[in-house]
C-alpha cells in the first residue's frame, strides 16, 4: 500500500509527499529498490546529499539488481550538480556500462566531459545519446526541460548551473 502510494506520488512530481511513504514502505518490507526510490525522491525535495548514502546502500544490498545502473547514476548526477566532475564521471561511465542503451548516463556524460575540457569525450557522449532516444530530448535545451521532471527550485538551478551549462558548452542549443 505505501509503495504503491509513494509511487503515484513520485511519478506526480510530489516526490516530499512520497517520502513518508516509501520510509513506512522500508520498515514493513526493507528492499534495495524501496530505499533508491527513497533516495531519489529525497534529491527532487532538495535533500541532495541524503541521495548517495541511500544509493549506496541500495547497491551494497543487491549489487547485482537489474536497476544497479539507475543507482549509480543517480550518485554520477548528484556529484555533478555538486561540481564533483571528476567523481560524476566515475559513477557516470559507471551507470554507461551497466545500461548501455540507456541514453540518460550518456548525455549526463556529456555535461561532465564538457565541465572538464574534454571536448571529444562530450562530443560522443551527446552523439549516442541522441542515437539511443527515441524522441528529439538531446537536440536543445527546451526540448530537454520539456521531457523530464527536474525536481524543487532549489534542485532545477543546480541543474541549471551544472547539467544545462555542460551541455551548452558541448554545443547544446537552447531552442
Amino acid at each position: 500500500m505505501h509503495w504503491a502510494k509513494g509511487q503515484v506520488l513520485r511519478a506526480q512530481g510530489r516526490c516530499a509527499e512520497a517520502i513518508p511513504e516509501f520510509e513506512m514502505a522500508f520498515v514493513l518490507k526493507p528492499s534495495a529498490g524501496i530505499i533508491a526510490v527513497l533516495g531519489e525522491c529525497k534529491f527532487f525535495a532538495g535533500s541532495i546529499d541524503e541521495m548517495i548514502p541511500l544509493q549506496e546502500r541500495a547497491i551494497h544490498l543487491s549489487p547485482r539488481d537489474p536497476f544497479v545502473g539507475h543507482w549509480y547514476q543517480r550518485i554520477g548526477v548528484a556529484h555533478l550538480l555538486q561540481s564533483r566532475i571528476e567523481e560524476a564521471i566515475v559513477w557516470l561511465n559507471k551507470a554507461r556500462t551497466a545500461n548501455p542503451g540507456r541514453p540518460a548516463p550518456h548525455a549526463y556524460l556529456t555535461a561532465a566531459y564538457a565541465l572538464a575540457g574534454q571536448a571529444d569525450h562530450a562530443d560522443a557522449e551527446l552523439a549516442d545519446a541522441r542515437k539511443l532516444t527515441g524522441d528529439n530530448r538531446y537536440s536543445s535545451i527546451a526540448h530537454l526541460r520539456a521531457a523530464q521532471y527536474w525536481g524543487v527550485p532549489k534542485v532545477r538551478a543546480l541543474f541549471e548551473a551544472t547539467y544545462y551549462a555542460g551541455l551548452r558548452k558541448a554545443g547544446m542549443p537552447e531552442g
